[in-house]
């Protein structure tokens, strides 16, 4: 952890076909971070989660738009922001899904902020001045989540 910058960033136009380069650039930074495999893929997953959900709704797949990633160490919380400039979302406004009615339907998708709660530590929403909407996902190293070694 003691080789990690304070701050790097990424930005992607929004394309699904940019997630794996997300899933890359936070996935080596946060084994760079210290934590181990299970918690890597978790917090892979939570962003990937808030990507997708930013080239689906903010910008209704339109291709040319750009997604703001940047990866913050504080101590010892791994916090990753991403910005956007499309449609504002109210997280408020979103019920909780009905976990058996998904599975017994086979219903694909509305999982995504269910998720990133329940992958990362802290989740907040704030939308910054001017149209842009940002998310912070917070995963907080502990011992518990770091690679055991022999």
């Amino acid at each position: 952890m003691e080789h990690f910058p304070k701050k790097i960033t990424k930005t992607i136009l929004s394309r699904t076909d940019n997630l794996l380069e997300v899933r890359e650039f936070v996935s080596d930074a946060a084994r760079q971070f210290g934590f181990a495999d299970e918690d890597v893929a978790n917090i892979v997953l939570a962003v990937d989660e808030a990507c997708t959900n930013i080239i689906k709704h903010a910008y209704q797949y339109a291709p040319d738009k750009e997604i703001s990633i940047s990866i913050h160490r504080n101590n010892g919380a791994f916090e990753v922001k991403i910005i956007d400039e499309g449609k504002n979302f109210n997280p408020t406004e979103l019920r909780a899904p009905d976990l058996r009615q998904n599975l017994s339907e086979h219903r694909r998708g509305g999982l995504g902020v269910y998720l990133m709660k329940k992958l990362m530590d802290k989740v907040e929403y704030n939308f910054a001045s001017g149209r842009k909407n940002e998310v912070s996902l917070t995963k907080y190293l502990t011992k518990r989540s770091m690679p055991v070694r022999k």
